[in-house]
């Protein structure tokens, strides 16, 4: 009865294991928008768009000030845009390359594991671990995506290195079940997406330029 009850249990937890690896690690595959576009990089629904002045003259809590403006620090004196998409437990957990170009740096930060899902719209997120990717692409310049862990998901992975070259689309992440991934860029760009909308990674069109 024991030998039965052992097996039974191992069957559960090897089918769990598989389970999690073919559907949270699933990632189908993309018909990938053409043109001078930037797609979306995660699977989920735009939660946040907080445009960035040089100037810092942001309309958030001060204590998040320093920190968005040290994020965005790479656009040097140029004016940005943060677009945050939150991800639950049933959507895509791979990211995807918004625009082609050369990846400048990858930089994990250490952090706190707190909710980024509750009340993302706040930024809690933004004190969590992450994983930071600047591409450069040669029309607009730089863009970064950052890969939030939380509450679950405790694991970001980057899948690209340093100076290498990559094409719009490319699976470039995959954090670990559900969390949060925001994405900045050049204020020029023109955004096509609001709060509140779904966006699918490597095909919905978040701006264009």
């Amino acid at each position: 009865m024991v030998f039965i009850i052992t097996l039974l249990i191992i069957i559960l937890i090897i089918s769990y294991l598989l389970f999690a690896k073919i559907y949270f690690l699933r990632a189908p595959k993309r018909i990938i928008p053409k043109g001078k576009n930037i797609i979306s990089p995660a699977n989920g629904k735009i939660v946040s768009i907080l445009k960035v002045p040089v100037n810092n003259n942001i309309k958030i809590r001060k204590g998040l000030i320093g920190k968005i403006s040290t994020l965005s620090k790479f656009l040097g004196k140029k004016e940005g845009v943060m677009v945050s998409i939150m991800m639950n437990i049933n959507n895509i957990h791979v990211q995807r390359a918004p625009v082609s170009g050369k990846v400048v740096s990858i930089k994990h930060n250490p952090g706190k594991f707190v909710n980024a899902v509750k009340d993302a719209e706040k930024m809690r997120w933004i004190e969590n671990e992450n994983i930071e990717t600047i591409i450069n692409n040669k029309e607009i310049g730089k863009v970064k995506i950052i890969q939030i862990a939380g509450l679950l998901a405790r694991r970001c992975v980057s899948l690209v290195k340093p100076n290498q070259n990559i094409i719009k689309g490319q699976k470039i992440g995959l954090i670990k079940l559900g969390s949060q991934v925001t994405i900045i860029m050049p204020a020029k760009v023109k955004l096509k997406i609001k709060t509140g909308q779904k966006v699918i990674d490597g095909s919905t069109i978040i701006a264009e330029y």
